[in-house]
């Protein structure tokens, strides 16, 4: 018997709170957190728009001297790690360091140290280049770092998969517990890289949206009127454990993860399927593995990116999934609100639906104001809903064709 896996942890940086509670509260409120870039003087490009974390300090989470030697994205890794190990009430210490791991994914990793060692190197020249540069700037030293201060020493590594890297890390960490090879694991993900060269590059792709006189209504899942996503930061963490290890300690249990599917679409390096069949085959492989019938389906926390294609494509994909029950699925985009997290994105949906089934209400799509025909789905427009959910699903698709599939439900005994 494999082991069963539950959530005990959760810690979150986001553009709308840098807690759970105010994540929460600003999503069921449909607040969003997208507005002027501050970050740097976004002047001169076609978007000026983006969900920046607010208010955030390093120092309330490690040393200032180790902070300056810590790209954003890590930082954010290490904040809500601490906060969901707070939260689970975790103790690491020698005799069980080996039985906790840490899997925290993230896309694109240090941007915003390699972009400003870039300008030292041509303004000053190779001798003036940081030697902290590669340490702060390779992908996988978020969960580098966060092994380092839990003291952690279990499976320690990173998942890149573009913008399904947080829901992957989740995925292998589920499974890393249910074959035996840790009793504990620190998982998510995290992302910084709202920079000049990162939104330049998302522009140069026609990718994000550039409505610049109304940020607020920029990021608009399934509206006929999208254009195009907006890039958001942020850090969301799970402490995931055998439900044996979680009984043992008494800890708090707040969810089960029921199930991981994962596809490749073998297609494109940015655009989906168009029929959304790689999507689809992931979504059926989690249900499957979950031992659940399409009707068992009572939420679904939806890619949503806001982008023309992937929004029409998703429908699609769930459509051919659930049939005539896709009508009666509540969907919803979250990153109407949040923006889209990259590889985050998948971690930070995936703690939505745990919010979702503890608290009853389902957060909206928010800006859909003018729905796509070919979009015409059940997507909680514009206010939030109470709901009884048991089962929620979460879908993050990511370039080169990642999809990535999560199933959460009701903690039953038995």
């Amino acid at each position: 018997m494999k082991e069963r896996v539950v959530v005990t942890g959760i810690g979150v940086i986001s553009p709308l709170g840098n807690s759970v509670n105010e994540l929460w509260q600003g999503l069921v409120s449909g607040q969003s957190g997208v507005d002027y870039i501050t970050l740097f003087d976004a002047t001169g490009f076609d978007t000026r728009i983006a969900a920046e974390v607010k208010n955030f300090d390093p120092a309330q989470y490690m040393d200032r001297k180790e902070a300056r030697r810590t790209d954003r994205f890590a930082q954010f890794a290490v904040a809500a790690s601490l906060q969901a190990v707070e939260q689970a009430r975790l103790k690491i210490e020698p005799a069980n360091a080996y039985d906790v791991g840490v899997i925290i994914g993230s896309g694109i990793g240090g941007l915003i140290t390699l972009s400003e060692q870039f300008q030292v190197l041509l303004q000053k020249g190779p001798g003036r280049v940081s030697p902290f540069t590669i340490p702060m700037m390779v992908a996988d030293m978020g969960s580098g770092q966060v092994s380092i201060i839990l003291g952690a020493k279990g499976p320690n590594f990173c998942t890149t998969s573009a913008c399904a890297s947080g829901s992957d890390a989740i995925g292998v960490a589920y499974e890393l517990i249910r074959q035996g090879h840790a009793r504990v694991m620190v998982a998510g993900g995290s992302e910084a890289s709202i920079t000049p060269i990162g939104l330049a590059a998302f522009n140069s792709a026609r990718a994000l949206s550039t409505r610049n006189d109304d940020p607020k209504e920029a990021s608009r899942p399934f509206d006929l009127e999208r254009d195009g996503f907006v890039m958001g930061e942020g850090a969301a963490i799970f402490v995931l454990e055998s439900l044996s290890h979680a009984l043992e300690r008494g800890a708090p249990i707040q969810a089960e993860l029921l199930s991981y599917g994962a596809t490749s679409d073998a297609y494109h390096v940015t655009a989906p399927l168009e029929n959304g069949e790689g999507a689809a085959r992931a979504m059926e492989i989690a249900m499957r593995l979950a031992g659940l019938e399409p009707a068992q389906i009572e939420y679904i926390n939806a890619h949503g990116t806001s982008t023309p294609l992937n929004d029409k494509v998703e429908t699609l994909a769930i459509k051919s999934v659930f049939g005539e029950h896709a009508y009666r699925i509540p969907i919803s985009s979250t990153k109407s609100m949040l923006g889209h997290l990259l590889g985050t994105a998948g971690a930070i949906e995936a703690v939505v639906c745990v919010l979702v089934i503890q608290n009853g209400i389902i957060p909206p799509t928010i800006n859909l104001t003018h729905p796509d025909p070919e979009c015409d789905l059940d997507y909680v427009p514009n206010q939030a809903r109470p709901a009884k959910v048991r089962v929620a699903l979460t879908n993050s698709f990511g370039f080169g064709g990642h999809n990535s599939v999560l199933v959460f439900g009701e903690y039953t005994e038995g």
